[in-house]
């Protein structure tokens, strides 16, 4: 009985209170994201070349616009123009951090991301093929059917299998390599790169105008019809993400391992596939190409809060809504009345980031 004792409370001191330091961490961390976000919103819907102040933009909120004191174009500017792209730029945050770190978790490292693995160029192809060949006899009809559904889902198929293949490719015998995953995922983004360029040669002056500022990313296009093309979407995957959040934990010590814990690792694996091609699929289509949101957040989340997924993944999508609404209001304002390209803004804070975890992953990388 004495021995018993002693092995319950060994087992009490090792685990309570970590696990209690580090979810109560987590839990602050989240409410304090979430404090955040609320806080980029409203500077995001406040900011522009509009005169539009806060007070003015919480009265127009308060009062659903029916306030007089609000100018119709005060009116049209908030609900029409800057509501629509804060909706459209939390979704496309959060889904890219949320991918990210469910990427990170399927294949056990800090580097994978749906845009340096090539997975938002496969859907990013897609998109393009839509674009530029929607008007055809080949895909007329397809469009026809989907109506502004056709190209998040032309994305998210090009996405899922990008990732099928991604996946393929990397994993041997229930072991994914970081080269090889990173090596086909720079081959992939290349042949989808190479696809792409034979269709913009081809496209007309309208379409390679529009192709041009969207490869560069971009919510300056941000409407209610692209909010809700794109966002039943993404909304799925990311409920369904949460869900994952178990298995992705016991995948860190080995397939086998959480095979023998009753995890059922296919169906992990498919699900997770699934929804990173979904949220990163719908994402390219309505805004383009935006690199780094993936690696940036789930890296800095963990270092902060620890890597358990339960808090890990609605951390990754507060922090990822706020970083991309950010990097928005900076590309708004950095060269006014102008727009900057948020996918040069990302790119900018992201690749600095991601040079820093390489130089603190070299031991781990040479293989």
């Amino acid at each position: 009985m004495a021995l018993q004792g002693q092995a319950s409370q060994a087992r009490a001191e090792r685990w309570t209170p970590a696990e209690g330091d580090r979810s109560s961490r987590a839990r602050f961390a989240i409410g304090a994201l979430f404090l955040l976000y609320v806080l980029v919103c409203l500077t995001s819907l406040g900011a522009g070349a509009s005169d539009m102040t806060l007070r003015d933009v919480l009265r127009a909120l308060i009062s659903f616009g029916s306030d007089e004191a609000v100018s119709a174009r005060d009116r049209i500017i908030l609900f029409d123009i800057r509501l629509p792209r804060v909706v459209l730029g939390s979704l496309i945050g959060a889904s890219l951090a949320v991918s990210g770190a469910v990427m990170q978790g399927l294949f056990r490292n800090p580097l994978a991301d749906p845009g340096i693995v090539g997975v938002a160029s496969g859907a990013g192809l897609a998109a393009i093929v839509v674009i530029v060949l929607g008007g055809t006899s080949a895909l007329g009809p397809f469009v026809g059917v989907l109506g502004s559904f056709s190209l998040p889902l032309a994305a998210f198929f090009g996405g899922l299998v990008t990732t099928l293949l991604l996946y393929r490719v990397a994993t041997r015998a229930g072991r994914t390599s970081i080269a090889t995953m990173l090596l086909a995922g720079i081959a992939l983004g290349a042949m989808a790169g190479a696809f792409s360029g034979v269709l913009i040669y081809i496209a007309d002056d309208q379409q390679l105008r529009d192709l041009t500022f969207w490869g560069l990313g971009s919510l300056a296009g941000a409407t209610w019809s692209k909010v809700f093309s794109a966002g039943p979407v993404i909304v799925a995957a990311l409920c369904a993400a949460p869900f994952l959040a178990r298995g992705l934990d016991a995948m860190v010590l080995g397939e086998a391992t959480a095979n023998h814990l009753g995890i059922r690792v296919q169906h992990v694996k498919n699900a997770a596939i699934v929804a990173v091609a979904a949220a990163t699929g719908a994402s390219v289509a309505v805004a383009g190409s935006i690199g780094f949101v993936g690696i940036v957040v789930p890296h800095l989340l963990r270092l902060t809060i620890g890597p358990e997924h339960r808090y890990l993944l609605p951390a990754a999508a507060l922090l990822g809504a706020c970083l991309l609404l950010l990097a928005d209001v900076i590309s708004r304002l950095v060269v006014a009345p102008a727009e900057l390209p948020i996918g040069i803004v990302t790119a900018a804070i992201g690749a600095p980031f991601f040079l820093w975890i390489l130089l603190r992953q070299r031991g781990f990388l040479d293989m």
